[in-house]
C-alpha cells in the first residue's frame, strides 16, 4: 500500500469514524488513523480545526483541506470517485463490482454490449481484502487480493465498461419492456439486461479493532487464508456453528493449534463435524461460553484478543498469530428481496433451481436467470454459489455467455 496521505481523527467508540475507516479501506485508500482519546495534541488539533468544537472524525486532506462528520457520498466526491453515469440507457447494468460482476462486465463490453457497473463500495468485493490468492489458476507464485482486484477493475475499464463507485442501488422496477435501476442518490438508469452480482457480506463480531486489522491477521476464509500461517502455533477460529467447524478442521492443516470460541454452551454444528473435533487426536481446544470483547494489535498486525467467559465474567486474552470469524455471511440482496424469488436466506434463485422450485413459469429461465425475464444472478449472492474467487469468475463468464443469447434474441 501508497505512503497515507490522509489522516483520520477520531475515537474508537464513534460509529462514523468507523464507517469513515471502513470506506476508506474498502476503496483502497491509505490512511493514517489517529484516536484523539490516546492524543492530546490530536484532540487540540481537532478543536483548533472545528472552532474549540470536538466533532469526529475529522479527516485532512494531503493539500491541508478537511472534512467533518462526512457522508460516504462526500467522501467519495473528494476522491474524486466517479458517482454518476454518462448516459441514461445500457444494453446491460451490473450490480456489484466483485469477481463475478466485473468478470461479467469483460465478457459484454468485449462483445460490444454497452455496459455500466455500479459498485456501492470498493471494486473486487470480498476478494480485495484478502491477503492473497494462492489457488487463483495462472499466478503461481500467489497474488494479494488488492492486485487481482485492481487488476480486474483496470482490464474491464479497457474494454469500455463504465464504472460507478460509492453509490447504492435502492429498487429495481420494470417499464415497458425495460428494466430500471434506481440509486440512492435520486439517479435512474435503463437497461435491456440486469446482472445482480452484490455478493454476500461475512457478518462481523462490531467490537473495537475488528476493522482495523481485517485483511492484518483478522480473516473470513480458511480456503484463500489459512495457508498464509502454516507452521503458526496456534490459530483461533470464532463460531461455532458447521462453518467454524469445518473451517477450523481445515485450519488444523497449517497450525500446531486451532482453538474455537463458542459464545454458547455447545457447538451447533453437525454431529459428523463434532466428533471430528472430539477425536483424541483433534487439534482443535474448545472455549464456550466465551465472548470477544476487542481485538489489539501493533505495527498494524493483530497480536491479541480479548474475551471473557459470559458464566464466571472472567476476562483474559490469547496470542494467536490469526483469527478467523464464521459467524454467518448475509446476501447483499435486501433492496430486491421483494422483486426476485430467492430461498430462505435471501440467496437469490436462478436457472434450473427456479424450474424445480415448481412454480409456473411462462417459458424456462436460462442458466443464472432469475424469475424476472432479463435479470440475472452471478456469484455469492446467488443461490447454489461455493463463495470462492475462481467459481466467481467462472459464474461471471456464464452469465455474460447467457445475457448474450438474451440480447441476440431482443
Amino acid at each position: 500500500m501508497t505512503e497515507s496521505n490522509i489522516t483520520v481523527y477520531g475515537a474508537y467508540w464513534c460509529p462514523d469514524c468507523r464507517r469513515a475507516k471502513k470506506f476508506l479501506g474498502e476503496q483502497f485508500i491509505p490512511f493514517k488513523w489517529v484516536d484523539i482519546e490516546q492524543d492530546k495534541a490530536a484532540e487540540e488539533f481537532v478543536l483548533q480545526k472545528n472552532s474549540g468544537k470536538r466533532i469526529i472524525p475529522t479527516i485532512v486532506f494531503e493539500d491541508g483541506s478537511f472534512l467533518v462528520e462526512p457522508s460516504n457520498a462526500e467522501l467519495a466526491k473528494k476522491l474524486g470517485l466517479k458517482t454518476e453515469a454518462k448516459k441514461t440507457f445500457y444494453d446491460l447494468i451490473i450490480i456489484g463490482g466483485g469477481p463475478a460482476g466485473l468478470t461479467s462486465a469483460i465478457y459484454a463490453a468485449r462483445e460490444g454490449a454497452d455496459v455500466l457497473l455500479i459498485e456501492r463500495s470498493g471494486l473486487g468485493g470480498q476478494a480485495g481484502i484478502t491477503v492473497g490468492l494462492d489457488n487463483f489458476p495462472g499466478f503461481p507464485e500467489g497474488i494479494s487480493g488488492q492486485e487481482f482486484s485492481e487488476r480486474i477493475a483496470q482490464q474491464a475499464r479497457r474494454f469500455g465498461v463504465e464504472v460507478l463507485q460509492a453509490v447504492d442501488v435502492e429498487r429495481l422496477e420494470e417499464e415497458e419492456g425495460y428494466h430500471e435501476v434506481y440509486t440512492s442518490d435520486g439517479k435512474h438508469y435503463h437497461s435491456r439486461v440486469v446482472l445482480l452480482a452484490t455478493g454476500a457480506s461475512y457478518r462481523r463480531l462490531e467490537v473495537p479493532g475488528e476493522d482495523d486489522y481485517i485483511g492484518a491477521g483478522i480473516h473470513f476464509c480458511a480456503t484463500c487464508d489459512g495457508p498464509f500461517y502454516k507452521g503458526a502455533k496456534e490459530i483461533v477460529v470464532i463460531g461455532g456453528g458447521n462453518s467454524a467447524v469445518e473451517e477450523g478442521l481445515h485450519l488444523t492443516t497449517f497450525a500446531e493449534k486451532v482453538t474455537l470460541l463458542v459464545r454458547g454452551d455447545k457447538l451447533t454444528a453437525s454431529q459428523i463435524a463434532i466428533d471430528k473435533v472430539n477425536e483424541p487426536s483433534s487439534k482443535i481446544v474448545v472455549r464456550y461460553n466465551t465472548v470477544v470483547d476487542a481485538f489489539e494489535g501493533q505495527d498494524s498486525k493483530l497480536k491479541s484478543i480479548k474475551m471473557h467467559d459470559q458464566v464466571t465474567g472472567e476476562a483474559s486474552e490469547i496470542h494467536p498469530a490469526a483469527a478467523f470469524v464464521f459467524i454467518g455471511q448475509t446476501p447483499n440482496t435486501d433492496f430486491v428481496k421483494e422483486y426476485v424469488q430467492m430461498d430462505q436466506y435471501g440467496f437469490i434463485l436462478t436457472g434450473h433451481d427456479l424450474v424445480h422450485k415448481g412454480d409456473a413459469m411462462e417459458k424456462q429461465p436460462l442458466p443464472f436467470e432469475t424469475n424476472i425475464p432479463g435479470i440475472f444472478a452471478a456469484g455469492d449472492a446467488r443461490h447454489g454459489s461455493v463463495k470462492q474467487v475462481a467459481s466467481a469468475v467462472g459464474e461471471g463468464a456464464a452469465a455474460a455467455i447467457s445475457i448474450r443469447e438474451l440480447l441476440k434474441r431482443s
